[in-house]
């Protein structure tokens, strides 16, 4: 079944809108799993307004309700005669000078939610080199701790049906996502911070609060 019109944007919505599960959300809009659970404790799709599938006929408002109603059931898309999206020409893609310093976090949230992206594709979604993605992969990068996985839709380093598209292309080509080997990046990324410790300076040692000092009159 193809995805709808913008699947993420459609991911928000269902999630903020319906009690569908995150199965039924992700098998409607084609993404995993685990991004539709990122967009729900929103780590994903910060800031992005969703768009009501049934607002652009492509979910009728019983198909919803049948689902919800049925945690085994699937939703079905609707024939409408919306337009497809306009794909871009094949190259790879410019990124302006301003949103270059965000490439690392667009990187690191592909590895981690869409480890069966090759380093190529990703390569050109983004507009970055196969050595950038390894040391991100591997952790070696130079800056690696201050990336933080970012959605790279939503920071303009690509766009949706782009990103659909390379997607589509990888499942097809038999590489697909292992759920159980996932673990977030940024967890590795971010360093733990120490925490806080109270000390008393030396000089307050011995001074007694409350009370008089021994050798007081």
């Amino acid at each position: 079944m193809a995805p709808p019109l913008m699947p993420k944007a459609t991911a928000v919505w269902l999630v903020e809108n319906t009690s569908l599960s995150f199965a039924q959300i992700a098998d409607f809009t084609g993404m995993h799993m685990l991004e539709i659970q990122g967009i729900a404790d929103g780590e994903v799709g910060v800031g992005m307004r969703g768009l009501d599938p049934m607002a652009n006929g492509q979910l009728e408002s019983t198909e919803i309700e049948r689902c919800q109603a049925d945690p085994a059931a699937r939703l079905v898309l609707q024939e409408t005669d919306n337009p497809a999206p306009v794909k871009r020409t094949k190259g790879p893609r410019y990124v302006p000078v301003s949103k270059r310093q965000d490439k690392p976090d667009g990187i690191a949230y592909l590895v981690r939610y869409y480890p069966e992206l090759s380093d190529a594709q990703i390569g050109k979604l983004i507009g970055t080199t196969k050595p950038t993605i390894t040391s991100i992969r591997d952790r070696t990068h130079w800056n690696s701790s201050q990336i933080q996985p970012r959605d790279p839709v939503t920071i303009g380093l690509c766009r949706q049906v782009d990103l659909d598209e390379a997607i589509d292309k990888a499942h097809k080509a038999g590489r697909q996502p292992a759920a159980d080997d996932r673990r977030p990046i940024s967890a590795d990324l971010i360093p733990e911070e120490e925490p806080a410790q109270s000390r008393i300076p030396d000089w307050m040692a011995d001074v007694r609060i409350g009370g008089n000092n021994q050798g007081e009159n």
